[in-house]
């Protein structure tokens, strides 16, 4: 981007590795999630100097998945994170695109980024959940190709004053335009896994890349590919288990891994060294906050 927004800043703005977090921060993914604890957590991870607070879109719950992400929508939900925090980046992780419309997103997102001064990182993928697309109406087949027009007319809405574009969703003439424009007139998309896209065309239309958490042997080849396409940021995803032990050597563990302090800040220079430039840390067990606290005093304050 030519001109990112404080979010983007904050979290690409250097040259360090950052970290993140991702709703729900209290660890429910069933159920509603307690707002005010949600909240309060929100604000310690700020103050504990994490970079960037993300939120999960899901539109429906569906059982079989065994996870209804935080809940709540995620425009309304960060609007409320960003009343109650003053400078982390609000990430979205991600956005599905072509079960919404993109006018929608394009006004949600942009309302958004201005309500928290220029915070948003907008996170965007093409859905993983087969049910949800019949409940849309969506064709399942062509949701590589939906995901590519809702992008441009995200660009169009957001960089251009009345714009004329034609897609599946319908078509603007030029008669009316989208109102807010975001805090820097684009926002950053972040493309989330591989969304039915080529690497060519994430690194040509994206402004990073969002991968889950893989194996280190792939993530170098993966970030390698990357670097020889664009040097756009790249972001992935860790569970932290800190182990009692601060030399316990690592276990896996869903998403991430097990092991005490000094091999989570091994693990996370060789990240800062691979070339990944943020991480998306997720924790596990009843007192989250302790876990958050004890990630930052004896891991990211240690790098």
């Amino acid at each position: 981007m030519e001109t990112p927004n404080r979010g983007y800043e904050r979290l690409f703005g250097g040259d360090d590795l950052t970290v993140g977090a991702t709703f729900p921060l209290t660890g429910t993914r069933e159920e509603r999630p307690d707002v005010a604890r949600e909240l309060a957590l929100a604000e310690r991870l700020e103050d504990l100097g994490f970079d960037g607070l993300w939120a999960r879109d899901v539109p429906t719950y569906w059982p079989e998945f065994r996870d209804a992400g935080q809940t709540f929508d995620p425009w309304t939900w960060l609007s409320q994170v960003a009343a109650r925090t003053e400078a982390v980046a609000l990430g979205t992780a991600s956005i599905v695109l072509p079960l919404r419309h993109p006018l929608h997103v394009a006004k949600s997102a942009a309302s958004l980024d201005r309500l928290s001064d220029g915070r948003l990182v907008l996170g965007v993928a093409s859905g993983d959940r087969p049910p949800e697309y019949e409940a849309f109406g969506v064709s399942e087949a062509e949701r590589g190709a939906a995901f590519r027009e809702s992008v441009r007319v995200l660009r169009a809405a957001w960089t251009t004053d009345f714009p004329e574009v034609e897609t599946r969703w319908g078509r603007m003439d030029g008669t009316l335009d989208v109102v807010p424009k975001p805090t820097r007139g684009d926002l950053p998309l972040l493309v989330t896994g591989n969304s039915r896209q080529s690497r060519e065309w994430i690194a040509e239309h994206g402004d990073g890349w969002l991968f889950y958490h893989l194996p280190d042997d792939t993530l170098r080849d993966y970030l390698d590919d990357w670097r020889a396409r664009t040097d756009a940021p790249f972001v992935t995803t860790c569970t932290v288990e800190l182990a009692d032990d601060p030399d316990a050597p690592p276990e896996h563990v869903n998403q991430g891994f097990r092991a005490g302090a000094a091999w989570f800040r091994e693990y996370f220079r060789d990240l800062d060294r691979w070339g990944v430039d943020h991480v998306l840390v997720g924790v596990t067990g009843d007192d989250r906050e302790r876990a958050y606290e004890r990630v930052a005093s004896d891991v990211l304050d240690a790098l």
